[in-house]
Parts: C-alpha cells; sequence; structure tokens
C-alpha cells in the first residue's frame, strides 16, 4: 500500500536512499548557509497575534508601546458598542438609536431574504430612505457582550476529579453545562462558556440578544464586490464592503443605547493607533511543531485537493449546462474563496522562515516547562505525546483520508457507504452497535434507507469522478479497492461505468434491494456496494484511530493551555474563538510584488480599475456610479491597510481610533495575512484590509443620496 507522501518528506526520502547507497553526503555550501541561516531565526514578540480578550486587556502594553493607557470606563464602552452579528460576523453599534454597521458579505443573505417579489436587492442594492422603509429581517439576530465572569476553577476542578481521558471531558462538558444553564437562568441572558489557552482559562460570557433587526442600507454587489474572485486576498483594494442595519426594541421603536462609536469624518492617517474590535473564528497558535508539520504534510493537502477537486466539478458542470451558471457560480466563488484561504495558508506552512519562527517558540516554551521540576511533572510529557499521535494518524492517514468519499462526494456512493455501513452494523450485538443502528433509531435509519433518492447525474458523475481519482492518488494502483473500482480505466470512465451498472441509480431496482434489506445488502453484486463494503471496514478501523488522538489530543491540548498560561501569562492572547476580541495595530502599507502597496486607496483607483478592466463583469459598476455629481470627492480615500490581527469572522469589525471613533470598517485581509491561521506576521505583510469612513460617508451622501443615514452617522442618533 502506498503512503500518503508530501514533497518535503519525498526530499527527505531521497536523501535517506542515497545515503543508504553511498554514505552520507555532505551539504553544498549553499544548503550549509540556508541552514544557518535558518538556526538564527528566532520567534518574534506577537508570533502567537495581538487579538487580547477583554478579561484581560494589555495595559502596561499599550503603554509601552503607544502611549496610551485606556480606563476601564473605556473598555468596558468599547466592549458594549461591539456586537456579534448572528453566527458568522461582527458588527456595531455606530448611533445611539441602534444603528448597526457591518459588511456587505456579512448582510448580503439578509438582503435576499427581504427582497419582494419582482426585486434584486443582493444585485441592486435597497435603500431606506425613511424609518418606515427598513425593513425587517426575520431570524436575524445581534448579541451584545454585558458581562464577563471567570469560571476557571470550577471547571478545573471537575476535571480534575476525573481519572481518565474520557472523564475528564466528560467532566469538563457537564460542568460547562450546568454553568451555562445557571448563568443564564440567573441574568436572563444567554451564557456561553468560553474556552482560552486550550482549557488554561474559561470564561462565562453573558450575551443580550436583539431580535428585531431591520436592513437600512445595502449598496450593490458590484460594490460590496467589486473586483470579484481575482481581488479576493488581494490589496490595493476599491470595495464598498458595508451594510446597515438597525435593531427595534420590544415596542417597535428604533433602540436607545448609550454605548456606541461616534464617527470620524476624516477617518485615520498613516501610522495612526487603531483598534479592531470583533470576533475572530479560530487559529491554531498554540499548535505544537509536530502539529503544524502533520497539517503542512497531511491535513491542509488533503484540505486543498477537496477544495480543487470540487471547483474542478462545478466548473465542468456549468459547461454542461450554461444555464445554470449564475446559480452554480455562487457556490463556486464560495470554493475558490476557501481555495484561496487553505493554500495561503499550506504556503505559510512551507515557509521555512515562518516554520522557523514556531519551532523556536515550541522550543523555548518546551524549555521553561522543562526547567522547573514542578511544572515538568505535570505538563513535560505533553510534547512526546503529541508526536505519537501524530505519528499514529500519519500511519493511517492513506485509508483515513483517502476513503473519504462522503466529503463533497456523490449521493449515489454516500448512500452505498450507509447500506455497508448498516450490514455492518447488523452483524453485531445489538448493544455494540453505533446508536443510529440500534432501538428505535434503527426503524428511522431502515426507513430513511429504503427511499429512493433521484440525483443529477451528471453531478454525480464529475463528483464521482473526482473522489476515485483521489482514493486513486492516496492509495495507490496496487491497492485492492482501487483496483476493483477502476478496472484498468481513469476515474472518470470508472465513475460512469459503475454509475450506469448500479441499481442505486433505478428506482424499480431500488425498491428490490430495499425490500430485502439487510441480507440484500451483503450479497449484493452493485459496484457502488461492493466498493463501500471493501472501504468499511478500512474507513472505521482508521476513523476509531483518529478518534482515539482527538480524545487525547483534546486533554493534552487543554494542559498545554494550562502550562502556557503558567509561564507566560496573559502576556500572549488565547487562540481565537469566534468571541470578542480588541486588536492594536497602525494604518501603515507594506512591500509586494517589487514595490509598494499604499496605505490608502481612492475613488480614483475604483474608476482606474473598472476602465483599465473593461468587460470584466467582475469590474463592473452599477449606472448610478457611471457619472458621478460634481459634489463628489474621488480624492476621498475608500480602502486602507493596517497592521491589525485579524481572522475569519472579523468581517464587519470596527476599526477605531484612541477616541472610540469608527474610523473604518475590517472587510478582509490580504493574501499575506493567509498565515495568520497558525502565525502572526506583519513584518511579512500580514495586513487588516478596511473600508475608510469617509469613503463611506462620501458614497452615501453624493452617489446614494441618502442623507439621513450620513446624518445620523455624523451625529450619533437620529436627526429629525
Amino acid at each position: 500500500m502506498r503512503t500518503l507522501i508530501h514533497k518535503g518528506m519525498i526530499l527527505l526520502i531521497a536523501a535517506a536512499f542515497i545515503t543508504g547507497c553511498g554514505g552520507s553526503q555532505e551539504l553544498t555550501p549553499y544548503e550549509k548557509a540556508k541552514q544557518e541561516k535558518l538556526a538564527k531565526i528566532e520567534a518574534q514578540r506577537f508570533d502567537n497575534g495581538r487579538m487580547w480578550t477583554f478579561d484581560y486587556p494589555p495595559y502596561e502594553y499599550f503603554e509601552e508601546e503607544y502611549d496610551f493607557t485606556p480606563s476601564q470606563d473605556w473598555m468596558n464602552d468599547v466592549r458594549m458598542s461591539a456586537l456579534r452579528f448572528a453566527t458568522y460576523c461582527s458588527a456595531s453599534f455606530v448611533s445611539a438609536d441602534g444603528l448597526v454597521m457591518t459588511n456587505h458579505h456579512c448582510g448580503r443573505q439578509a438582503v435576499e431574504q427581504v427582497s419582494m417579489e419582482g426585486e434584486n436587492l443582493s444585485v441592486n442594492g435597497f435603500i431606506a430612505e425613511t424609518l418606515e422603509d427598513e425593513r425587517p429581517v426575520e431570524g436575524l439576530f445581534v448579541e451584545q457582550l454585558v458581562e464577563i465572569r471567570d469560571v476557571t476553577q470550577e471547571v478545573i476542578a471537575a476535571m480534575d476529579a476525573a481519572d481518565t481521558d474520557e472523564g475528564r471531558l466528560t467532566a469538563r462538558d457537564d460542568k460547562i453545562a450546568q454553568l451555562e444553564e445557571e448563568i443564564s437562568v440567573e441574568t436572563g441572558n444567554r451564557c456561553q462558556l468560553v474556552t482560552f489557552f486550550n482549557g488554561g482559562k474559561y470564561s462565562a460570557y453573558i450575551f443580550k440578544r436583539y431580535e428585531d433587526v431591520r436592513l437600512v442600507f445595502s449598496p450593490e454587489l458590484s460594490l460590496g464586490f467589486f473586483g470579484g474572485d481575482d481581488d479576493n486576498f488581494t490589496y490595493p483594494r476599491y470595495t464598498l464592503d458595508c451594510n446597515f442595519f438597525r435593531v427595534y426594541d420590544e415596542e417597535g421603536n428604533p433602540l436607545k443605547t448609550e454605548h456606541f462609536y461616534k464617527w470620524s469624518d476624516s477617518g485615520p492617517s498613516e501610522g495612526e493607533l487603531v483598534f479592531t474590535v470583533g470576533n475572530p473564528g479560530s487559529t491554531s497558535r498554540l499548535s505544537t511543531s509536530a502539529q503544524l508539520e502533520f497539517n503542512r504534510d497531511v491535513q491542509f493537502p488533503w484540505v486543498s485537493r477537496i477544495l480543487d477537486d470540487r471547483v474542478a466539478v462545478l466548473k465542468a458542470y456549468i459547461e454542461l449546462h450554461p444555464d445554470q451558471k449564475d446559480e452554480m457560480m455562487n457556490q463556486v466563488f464560495s470554493m475558490a474563496n476557501s481555495q484561496k484561504a487553505y493554500k495561503g495558508q499550506l504556503a505559510g506552512l512551507e515557509s521555512d522562515v515562518l516554520m522557523q519562527r514556531r519551532k523556536d517558540f515550541d522550543r523555548k516554551f518546551r524549555a521553561n516547562v522543562m526547567a522547573d521540576p514542578e511544572l515538568r511533572s505535570k505538563y513535560g510529557h505533553i510534547w512526546e505525546e503529541i508526536e505519537e499521535s501524530r505519528a499514529r494518524i500519519r500511519s493511517v492517514a492513506p485509508d483515513l483520508y483517502g476513503l473519504r468519499f462522503e466529503v463533497l462526494g456523490s449521493d449515489f456512493l454516500n448512500r452505498a457507504l450507509n447500506l455497508a455501513r448498516l450490514s455492518l452494523e447488523l452483524e453485531k450485538p445489538e448493544d455494540e452497535r453505533a446508536r443510529p443502528f440500534k432501538g428505535q433509531a434503527l426503524k428511522l435509519t431502515l426507513r430513511s434507507l429504503s427511499k429512493f433518492a433521484a440525483h443529477d447525474m451528471d453531478m454525480e458523475r464529475l463528483s464521482l469522478g473526482a473522489k476515485l481519482g483521489m482514493m486513486h492518488d492516496y492509495l495507490g494502483e496496487d491497492d485492492p479497492i482501487v483496483q476493483y473500482a477502476l478496472q484498468g480505466q481513469d476515474p472518470a470512465q470508472a465513475a460512469a461505468r459503475m454509475l450506469q451498472e448500479s441499481v442505486l441509480t433505478d428506482s424499480a431496482q431500488y425498491a428490490k434491494l430495499a425490500a430485502g434489506f439487510p441480507e440484500s445488502i451483503a450479497t449484493s453484486n452493485d459496484p457502488l456496494i461492493v466498493l463501500a463494503r471493501m472501504a468499511q471496514p478500512r474507513r472505521l478501523a482508521a476513523s476509531e484511530v483518529s478518534s482515539q488522538v482527538a480524545a487525547r489530543d483534546e486533554v493534552n491540548n487543554a494542559l498545554l493551555g494550562r502550562a502556557l498560561f503558567e509561564i507566560y501569562g496573559t502576556s500572549i492572547p488565547p487562540d481565537a474563538t469566534f468571541t470578542l476580541r480588541i486588536s492594536d495595530g497602525v494604518v501603515e502599507g507594506y512591500e509586494y510584488n517589487g514595490t509598494k502597496a499604499p496605505p490608502f486607496t481612492t475613488f480614483y483607483g475604483m474608476y482606474d480599475r473598472h476602465y483599465s478592466q473593461k468587460g470584466d463583469e467582475q469590474w463592473d459598476l452599477p449606472e448610478r456610479w457611471m457619472n458621478p455629481p460634481e459634489s463628489f470627492d474621488l480624492n476621498t480615500p475608500l480602502n486602507f491597510v493596517s497592521t491589525n490581527d485579524i481572522i475569519g469572522g472579523n468581517s464587519g469589525s470596527p476599526l477605531i481610533n484612541r477616541d472610540k471613533e469608527v474610523v473604518g470598517l475590517a472587510f478582509d485581509g490580504n493574501i499575506e495575512s493567509l498565515p495568520g491561521e497558525f502565525i502572526f506576521a506583519p513584518d511579512m505583510g500580514n495586513r487588516t484590509v478596511s473600508v475608510h469612513s469617509a469613503g463611506m460617508i462620501e458614497a452615501i451622501n453624493h452617489i446614494y443620496r441618502l442623507q439621513r443615514l450620513s446624518d445620523e452617522l455624523r451625529a450619533g442618533k437620529i436627526v429629525e
């Protein structure tokens, strides 16, 4: 059986082969110089980022770095002015009358939802001329973090009382559920227990939820997504990626709030201190070197391959069905966005410089633990156990990933896998079966699997072909499962043959198969079912190893977090958890592509892109933008970059200055920011890209002529 090998591993294997044949080989002068240079690279102070929690603001650092020490009242007001937008973005109050600011791409779903018959608001935009025109968005909510409580001791005490890994995790989860329920009942608000430092600290975050949210303003899609996929993760940018909503109270009136960010007409200047306040989704900056190397060699290449395959499938499908292009392109854009993100992160993991910085931090952290007898006894085993875990996962990686058919795969193959699993489970005593295959749940499973499900055969053929291609590449052509499936054909040909021969694609034949469950599954010669029967035992065995490793990793990661907290305290922020953070930075351009990206772009640049990319719909401008009024100042800043630390989930985060004024709206990071998943490196070009406060006002006033909105932003309240 072939193993999954990363290109870096191939070089190591080749080196080992040469050594075995002819003795040790001396490094070339170039290789020696490279190794010596890498050995001198050290971790930087903020490699773990600057996503500070409101539990532990770094007051001394702010004073040292910026000569600015915010008061507790300043921090409280900033926290209460920020919002979580639904379950996926950030937002903020920007007036005393409940006006909410977020990104266009965060509000796109809501804009589509409130479109009436004959309207296409997500494309053409929306303007509420009056309060009465503001449209309620059913199901949309925003949340305000109103209180934080440290509950670390309660959770850790419950975990320490258990004897096994599984027991510790169960005790932790039980205690978290108990505290969330108790605090929610006590306060009348929603409580979420937040894990920091992988379990080194626990906080109860108490949220006030607002559920009457109405759409106020949204620009056209071509402005909110100007440059399309080509401009994604790039800079300079020229995008008006903003939306405005309003929260209403229980009486149906605009919400009165004392916590909101005032507006800055001028925006920031180059070199000025700015803060992002938002909810970064997740990072893995506390990972060990072994975990990062596994991500580099195995996990991220697999995810990138899945995304590449899916984009190829969707584009091939569009060629066959051009009438469905508009509908399918949304999926292509979504996948292409993820493609760029993972490839950017993988490129960061493959960077010798960035990985050496992470390794240096890991080495120093481990040395600090080992130097203290008490810490060594509690945490000294963690690194070796994590390395052993990664080795175990690598040993089953071909089966774990090569047979992972269900991820963006063929629906018919997934049905075959479920049937094969049913057959396997029913061979066991009932008490040993998985939950869906015993008791009342079994009846529901049988009922579901008995129903025939038709699917688009072109999509099925393309998706199955992609999965067979991945299986071939991960398992190797000599693997018996690969040989059975392909039978000397290429993956596309094999997919077409298997679907043509399968009873799963024919309702009458499938009814006969279903009538004989479960015996008919075990004896079926259907090619998809046979493939699934061959694959399922190996899939389950690999998944069992993965589950065991995951349980042990979860405990070790929690211990790693505790150790980190004991060594470094709050001088290092915890990984992102889609909870509120404040990140400091300065407005600053950067070098790229042999030139320098300016700190600001203007509307002049937007029009230049439009006319320079003539004929490309990604750079089209709406009709209202084609003849701007003389009052419209093209020299107004539109977008800008800063050294703030953001990640997915920060979309919609306000950028504020020392005076708590909005100077911008974060909507993206540049391509250099993508390694921010595991390391924060502004010195290597990591930048936050934001819409400029002056640019938003200029467009709202002179292009959209929505003066009531610009007046409210400037006054901080509704202007009668």
